[in-house]
């Protein structure tokens, strides 16, 4: 029965060793993570993904390290400008383990060492800035940054991807002094702004001033030119009636009796101009022979002779 005993405490023994070695020389590393393997305190392998079997005893996992990309929080600082204005920064650096044999052996603690460079390549780069440009100058201070970082890190294994700038906090005074300047700059801004409004209104304005008396100049000079056209038709109109009216008459004399027509035509004129003379004025000389009828026929009829022995110029 003792013996029975003894066997099976043997058995379970035995069971735990196999399972604690197994346990601890049986290795399943994860994606994106790498272990460093240490045979008798010496490096020996760098485990990737996958599964792994460690020589018990003498193997060990001295480091584990992740693949993917790490965010490090850099914490804030003070630097001085060159302007020796005191401001605090601070910022996040990205970074990703390249080689886990070099950033475990090359240095004793990576994150911290990233931190540390960067800190001090910030407050050289600040240095060299004015306040007013720290703020223009967030790309190329972090473009200064990951260069210099990643040159330090090179021999640690560590790739630095990219730098940002959080924040760049000046002191209260400075950031009153600088809201001060951004309302006289806005109201400075905002003046200039009326007073071009202004110009432009009045430009607009004798513009319009303007067009409006060139306007009233066409249209007085258009009216003119159309009374001066009207004018000219109306002479033109009367002239050609009235030659059409003294053709007539001229054809109308060659008739037979056309002659005789017209000298009594002529003494009803004659006759009706002395009729206007009575009604405009109370006295006035009169013929001798203004009822002779037949004289004042025979003076038509002079004239109408004259008329014909006259040439006609051409």
């Amino acid at each position: 029965m003792v013996v029975v005993n003894s066997t099976l405490v043997g058995l379970v023994v035995v069971a735990f060793f196999l399972i604690f070695v197994f346990v601890k020389y049986v290795r399943v590393v994860p994606q994106n993570e790498a272990f460093v393997v240490e045979r008798l305190g010496k490096y020996r392998a760098t485990l990737l993904s996958g599964f792994h079997l460690l020589l018990p005893f003498l193997d060990r996992v001295g480091y584990k390290h992740t693949l993917k990309e790490q965010v490090i929080d850099v914490p804030s600082q003070t630097c001085i400008t060159r302007d020796n204005i005191s401001v605090e920064v601070d910022g996040v650096l990205y970074m990703t383990v390249m080689d886990a044999k070099l950033a475990s052996y090359g240095v004793d603690n990576y994150h911290f060492a990233a931190i540390q460079i960067a800190q001090t390549t910030m407050r050289s780069v600040i240095g060299k800035l004015e306040l007013d440009r720290t703020f223009e100058e967030r790309e190329s201070i972090n473009s200064d940054i990951v260069s210099a970082v990643d040159k330090a890190s090179e021999p640690w294994g560590i790739k630095v991807n990219r730098y940002e700038v959080r924040n760049i906090t000046p002191p209260q005074s400075i950031k009153n002094a600088m809201e001060q300047y951004m309302k006289a700059e806005r109201e400075k801004r905002a003046e200039i702004a009326r007073s071009e409004g202004e110009r432009q209104a009045e430009i607009n304005r004798a513009e319009g001033e303007k067009l409006a008396k060139i306007n009233v100049s066409e249209g007085e000079k258009q009216k003119l030119i159309n009374e001066a056209e009207g004018q000219a038709s109306q002479i033109r109109l009367v002239a050609e009636a009235t030659a059409t009216g003294l053709k007539m008459v001229a054809e109308a004399i060659g008739c037979p009796g056309g002659e005789d027509a017209v000298s009594l035509r002529i003494a009803e004129a004659y006759l009706g101009e002395f009729g206007k003379l009575a009604k405009a004025n109370n006295t006035m000389i009169i013929p001798s022979n203004v009822v002779d009828i037949a004289s004042i026929v025979d003076v038509g009829k002079q004239v109408l002779e004259s008329n014909k022995k006259a040439p006609v110029s051409k």
